[in-house]
């Protein structure tokens, strides 16, 4: 009975970490393509995004966190109600459940994010490659790098040499 009202309250926990949702759909801006119109990028970006989801097996973002997230607590309870069986008999069995239960639940949340935002970054890179390839424009990213400007000036004599004359001026 206690272990009960121990797990229940984790239970609550990891059912309501599960409401999180991740947006379905590209995460980046792609803009229509030059001489392309409006009704033209919508149908190019419908193929792109269906292109993506199968690039990526059909399984969206979401839906990768929540089976990550979901099989490191299942996985965490029976790892803990195993260990707390061997430890503390009858009795351990269902403390092992529960801290198991915790320490997956928190361990499945970075996991889910992870393999969530992997997911989408899979997605987007798809959704990209295919409106670029239909006449799109897509982020780049990238570093500006400036190079130093050779001078326009030419450089100062050797010492004890006079200095040429100015452009246009022809010596005496």
């Amino acid at each position: 009975m206690r272990s009960t009202a121990k797990i229940l309250p984790l239970s609550a926990l990891l059912l309501l970490s599960a409401c999180t949702t991740i947006p379905s759909g590209p995460s980046v801006t792609v803009l229509p393509g030059t001489g392309k119109s409006f009704e033209q990028f919508r149908m190019d970006d419908d193929a792109c995004r269906q292109y993506a989801l199968d690039r990526i097996n059909g399984v969206t973002p979401n839906q990768a966190a929540n089976q990550s997230g979901v099989m490191s607590a299942v996985t965490g309870t029976v790892i803990g109600a195993a260990a707390g069986a061997a430890l503390g008999g009858h009795e351990g069995a269902g403390v092992g459940a529960g801290t198991g239960l915790l320490v997956g639940s928190l361990i499945g949340s970075e996991t889910a994010q992870d393999s969530g935002y992997s997911t989408q970054q899979r997605y987007n890179a798809s959704y990209m490659q295919c409106m670029y390839a239909s006449g799109h424009r897509v982020p780049v990213y990238g570093r500006i790098i400036r190079q130093p400007r050779a001078a326009s000036y030419p450089p100062p004599p050797p010492p004890g040499m006079p200095p040429p004359p100015p452009p246009g001026v022809s010596p005496p």
